[in-house]
């Protein structure tokens, strides 16, 4: 292998560019060390994906040190839940999300999820045995998302839902994002697919 030329004995025009470059490359270093100090080059914090999102006043989009309350669910304690032994049919849950809030489609994917859970742990809890969380669980845990534009008809689906034996959780939000805390966002509904139909089957897909 050749050894390298010395830059002494390059030719004149290779010379000057080598050393000009080393000059630019040092000149931007420099500037950039500076910036770096005065944290000109930190990223700006904000919403991902690019959404322009409208802070509840009540909320904050910054992390807060103290201890905060977690998404929670309205308390119950599975009386109402009907047994559907003699049911053949499908079973699924259907998600009820509120859209007069303004959540982005990753906060309505987190609470859709949080009604998700709840519905699951609402059976582990008050009925492990129940057939309905069986087929449910052995037939894909079929999941529909609609909507609604109100708290009220929100708590009036749920209701109805309870009133006739199915598995009806409400999530309501900590509020440490982009909502009021303890505003509700998602009603998850589990059971037979024509009793469940039968609350929600009016309402539009999400």
């Amino acid at each position: 292998m050749a050894a390298p030329v010395p830059v002494d004995r390059l030719p004149p025009t290779t010379t000057a560019y080598v050393i000009a470059t080393a000059i630019i490359a040092g000149v931007t270093g420099y500037f950039i060390g500076q910036g770096a100090s005065l944290n000109l080059f930190k990223e700006k914090q904000g919403w991902p994906n690019g959404y322009d999102v409208k802070v509840h006043a009540d909320s904050s989009d910054e992390e807060d040190d103290s201890e905060e309350e977690e998404d929670s669910e309205d308390e119950g304690n599975g009386e109402e839940l009907a047994n559907f032994k003699e049911n053949r049919e499908e079973v699924k849950l259907v998600l009820v999300v509120r859209t007069d809030l303004g959540m982005t489609k990753g906060k309505i994917a987190a609470q859709a999820s949080h009604a998700t859970l709840a519905c699951y742990k609402y059976f582990l809890a008050h009925a492990p045995d129940s057939p309905i969380l069986r087929q449910w669980e052995h037939g894909g845990q079929a999941k529909i998302a609609v909507q609604t534009k109100s708290e009220d008809e929100l708590l009036t689906l749920q209701a109805q839902a309870m009133s006739l034996g199915l598995c009806a959780r409400v999530i309501q939000d900590a509020g440490r994002t982009q909502i009021a805390s303890g505003s509700r966002t998602v009603l998850g509904v589990l059971g037979p697919k024509s009793v469940v139909d039968g609350v929600t089957g009016h309402l539009k897909l999400l």
